[in-house]
């Protein structure tokens, strides 16, 4: 199976970037009617539709979830990718269709989505939601789960760009967890499916972005939707897509999913998730907090009329403006940077800082334009040549 290739074939065009909306999946949506079952399961605090979509007739029953929080769009691209490959008539697509019974919801959180927020239109975070169902977009993740009785859970959500994957200084591009089913963080036959078809993509995954796969922390939490399917005995898989160098638009993240989604069907498909793959699991290094946007390092600063040198790091902050996710560069940190690596780095050799407010040293919180010396200048955090 030539992954690559089968994505570059597929992939949905139409999506792109960061902001993900119902408005942007409509029209593919009203595509994918035709060859599919779409339903509207409900509607979001707003009042906007929940969407889902059946695919296939297989015995083996695959429930998925993406943009349960509103700012996490790189699984639903990943998604659709995955939907135009189901909807042709290759052997493979045929194949999956004849194992599986996949259902989907591609945008849990409509009103996050729209508003660019983690969590819903009430300030509520919906992974925290999954004991006391207050809100209706976690209902109705919970009734379609009871109605539906999958045999796997995919929770599919992004991660920010400060991880990075063991001790390596590479960014966690695709995270996995397989959550706990109690405080102990016992494995049970349940709990042991997950971890296997973990292992199964990681192993895939390593032949692209060696060194760029990561697992999560397993604390179990009963108000976190995968730690709660878990615990009710259906195997759940959680999906994290993370940063890949030069990717702020998460387009080779999409890419990465995609690939991990086929080699974790083709797991289940032939079987080879029986074979207990716990030492390939916990031997996936865990995600560590090691990355800046961008590391400035040996600055010059005056700090109470005394001149020394130091390193800061600025962090984007991801701002909606105009139906798109612009990247703004703030200063995060000053000092001791020792542990941390950034995505950019720039040594500036002792050169001295200033800023348009006549500031001698970066101030936490403001933009990143300043200059060093008399001819090195950033904007937006990077130099400009």
């Amino acid at each position: 199976m030539n992954l690559q290739q089968l994505h570059n074939q597929y992939k949905e065009e139409r999506l792109f970037g960061r902001y993900i909306t119902n408005s942007h999946i409509q029209p593919i949506l009203e595509e994918l009617k035709e060859v599919f079952e779409l339903d509207i399961l409900g509607h979001s605090v707003l009042g906007e539709p929940i969407y889902s979509i059946k695919a296939g007739s297989g015995t083996t029953k695959l429930y998925i979830w993406s943009q349960m929080h509103g700012n996490e769009s790189t699984t639903t691209k990943a998604i659709f990718d995955l939907l135009n490959l189901l909807k042709g008539d290759s052997d493979l697509a045929k194949e999956l269709k004849d194992a599986f019974t996949f259902l989907i919801i591609p945008i849990l959180n409509p009103d996050g989505a729209r508003l660019y927020t983690r969590a819903n239109a009430v300030d509520v975070d919906l992974n925290r939601d999954s004991l006391n169902l207050t809100q209706p977009e976690s209902q109705i993740l919970r009734q379609t789960f009871e109605s539906f009785k999958p045999d796997f859970c995919y929770n599919m959500h992004d991660q920010r760009t400060i991880f990075g994957v063991g001790n390596m200084p590479l960014p966690a591009t695709v995270s996995f967890l397989a959550p706990s089913y109690n405080n102990e963080r016992d494995i049970n036959e349940c709990r042991q499916k997950a971890i296997n078809v973990i292992a199964a993509m990681n192993e895939t995954l390593q032949q692209y972005i060696p060194g760029q796969v990561g697992r999560f922390d397993d604390s179990f939490n009963i108000n976190c939707i995968g730690d709660m399917f878990q615990s009710l005995g259906t195997p759940t898989v959680l999906f994290e897509a993370g940063h890949y160098q030069n990717d702020y638009e998460r387009e080779e993240s999409r890419k990465y999913i995609f690939f991990a989604l086929l080699s974790g069907f083709n797991a289940i498909y032939e079987n080879v998730i029986v074979v207990n793959k716990k030492t390939e699991y916990f031997n996936i290094p865990q995600n560590k907090i090691i990355f800046y946007d961008i590391i400035y390092k040996n600055v010059k600063i005056n700090y109470e009329n005394k001149e020394k040198i130091t390193n800061f790091a600025s962090q984007y902050k991801e701002v909606l403006f105009e139906n798109s996710v612009i990247f703004q560069a703030i200063i995060s940190e000053i000092g001791n940077l020792d542990g941390f690596r950034g995505h950019e780095e720039f040594d500036v050799l002792d050169e001295e800082f200033s800023d348009s407010e006549l500031n001698k040293m970066p101030i936490i919180g403001n933009k990143a334009d300043f200059t060093v010396g008399k001819t090195r200048k950033f904007v937006n955090g990077l130099e400009i040549k």
